[in-house]
């Protein structure tokens, strides 16, 4: 695998592929004890420079995986960019290509004057959850009312 993580609008039509797949991917897989799942997406504008940025990860060319990072309200303590959409398409997973995206995110993140990087996701994506608490996230109380999420962490990047 030769993997390139490149700076994309966050409306280009790749992206709108890989989110389009992650979303059927969590409609059919959402633990239906929590209800269903929201079809929902972050609006393509919150990802543009300098309130953020969106990515997507390309092996030889072809797109596997995708990330955004976008400014939230400072919490009186941080300065806030929350990651969102993290996706790898089934051929890319296991290649590292989502610990590729975190680190552009994160470093993105810190370029950006982000002093905490925060996420939210549900306890059913175990191998998320897992990347995440070894990345040095750390669960912290919710932050967002996301109707599809159980688990909110931070990770403070500065």
């Amino acid at each position: 695998m030769t993997l390139e993580v490149r700076t994309v609008p966050a409306d280009a039509p790749e992206v709108d592929a890989l989110l389009d797949a992650y979303l059927d991917e969590r409609a059919a897989t959402f633990p239906s004890a929590q209800g269903s799942y929201a079809r929902k997406r972050a609006p393509a504008a919150e990802f543009t420079d300098p309130d953020g940025v969106f990515v997507v990860a390309y092996d030889d060319d072809r797109p596997v995986g995708c990330g955004g990072l976008r400014r939230i309200p400072d919490d009186g303590a941080d300065v806030r960019f929350e990651v969102k959409h993290v996706y790898v398409a089934p051929e890319g997973r296991g290649a590292g290509v989502a610990t590729r995206v975190m680190d552009v995110l994160e470093d993105r993140a810190v370029a950006l004057g982000a002093t905490a990087v925060v996420l939210d996701t549900n306890d059913s994506l175990v191998a998320a959850g897992a990347m995440y608490r070894s990345r040095g996230y750390e669960r912290v109380q919710p932050f967002n009312d996301n109707p599809n999420a159980n688990a909110w962490y931070r990770k403070p990047v500065r």
